[in-house]
This record gives structure tokens, C-alpha cells and sequence, in this order.
């Protein structure tokens, strides 16, 4: 793969793997803008671990809005004059929201989700971050935003589970499939060197990069 050719990479997965980490470190090492979800932002987050069951749907649709703005600005964006990596992508929100919502909520956020999503311009590449539900659960509690330390490791497990899913069946872009749980991006530099050159080696639609497996 071309990285001057690029203009769009996702990095994406869940809670605890380090998207936003490694996309801070991979805009810098491409010369990117930078486009990051704003969890902070969303007044419901935190009401949201307290009291899923009460806080899910405005917690829900706060994000829709606020991804959805911020792809709509990238879409207006002069396609691109610079390239953008982003640590989220549209697509990935009615995975959270088919795990938090009773069924008519989730009626209801799948109508809104349908006028929205046609408004997301598609990925050149997606970096699609796994790690084992242990790995999630320490890299939450180590990073000590306190809300989420109420975190369920059940919910994490699942939550794993929900993204492989949706990156198996994903076919709209190039995904990299990156075991994280032997990799440290932000204190091992050569971490970030092994993927960027295994980026560059890809050669087909659906490729995988593990650590472990190269020694």
C-alpha cells in the first residue's frame, strides 16, 4: 500500500485498545490532521456507566450527533488536501448502541442512523485494534478516567466480540486486523515502525499483523 496515496485511515476498536494512542501516533508520523472523538463532550457518559439501563439512549444519540457532524465536516473537507486519521468511524455506532438499547430505543436510533449514515465518506484504509478481554480491562483500569472504572469486564468481553464481528463482515475498505496485546505503541517506537511497514506491504482487502507471529 501507497501511504502518500492515502488521505483517509480509521484507527477503530474497543474501549481500553489504544485507538487514539496509536492515531495520535500515526497522524504525527504521516504529517495528518487529526480527527478524535470528543467522549468528554457527551454530558451523559458518565451518568451512562452509573446507570446504563436509565442513560443509554441519550448517551447513544449524543455520540450519533457529534460522529456525525464530524464526518459530515470531513466530507466537505476538499477531499482531502491533507490526510486525516481519525480514532472512530460512523459505522461502528449502532455496535454499541445494539449492546446498551431496549428494543424500541433501538428502533428508534436505527431511523435516525439511516438519515445520517449515507453522509460518511468511506476509509482508505482501517486499522481494526483487537486485544483480549484481560488486556482491555488493565489498560481501563490503568488509564484511570474514573467513570469508566465501573466498566464491567462482561461488557468488555462482549464488546471484543461485537468488533470482530463487524470487521469480519466489513468489506466497504481495506481492513488491518492488529493484535495489540503484545504491542505498546506509545513507549516501544519500533512497535509503531512494525506497523507502518506491515501497512505498506499490504496487498489485499483483509491482511492481519501480529507481533508474536514475526518474532
Amino acid at each position: 500500500m501507497d501511504l502518500s496515496a492515502l488521505r483517509y485511515v480509521v484507527v477503530e476498536g474497543p474501549i481500553g485498545v489504544g485507538k487514539t494512542s496509536l492515531t495520535r501516533l500515526l497522524g504525527d508520523r504521516l504529517g495528518a490532521e487529526l480527527m478524535l472523538e470528543a467522549p468528554a463532550d457527551n454530558p451523559f457518559l458518565a451518568r451512562f456507566y452509573a446507570e446504563p439501563g436509565r442513560y443509554a439512549l441519550p448517551t447513544q444519540l449524543n455520540f450519533l450527533f457529534q460522529r456525525a457532524d464530524q464526518v459530515k465536516h470531513l466530507a466537505q473537507h476538499s477531499l482531502f488536501q491533507r490526510i486525516v486519521v481519525a480514532d472512530f468511524m460512523l459505522d461502528k455506532d449502532p455496535l454499541f448502541a445494539e449492546l446498551t438499547l431496549a428494543e424500541d430505543e433501538l428502533a428508534l436510533y436505527r431511523k435516525l442512523y439511516a438519515h445520517l449514515q449515507p453522509q460518511s465518506p468511506r476509509p482508505d484504509l482501517v486499522l481494526a485494534l483487537q486485544a483480549s478481554p484481560d488486556t482491555l480491562l488493565a489498560r481501563v483500569r490503568q488509564r484511570g478516567i474514573r467513570y469508566e472504572q465501573s466498566v464491567a469486564p462482561e461488557y468488555l468481553a462482549r464488546l471484543a466480540d461485537a468488533y470482530v464481528r463487524l470487521f469480519h463482515r466489513y468489506d466497504a475498505a481495506p481492513v488491518l486486523f492488529v493484535n495489540t496485546d503484545g504491542l505498546n505503541f506509545v513507549d516501544n517506537p519500533d512497535h509503531l515502525d512494525l506497523l507502518v511497514q506491515r501497512i505498506v506491504q499490504m496487498r489485499g482487502g483483509r491482511e492481519f499483523f501480529n507481533v508474536d507471529a514475526i518474532g
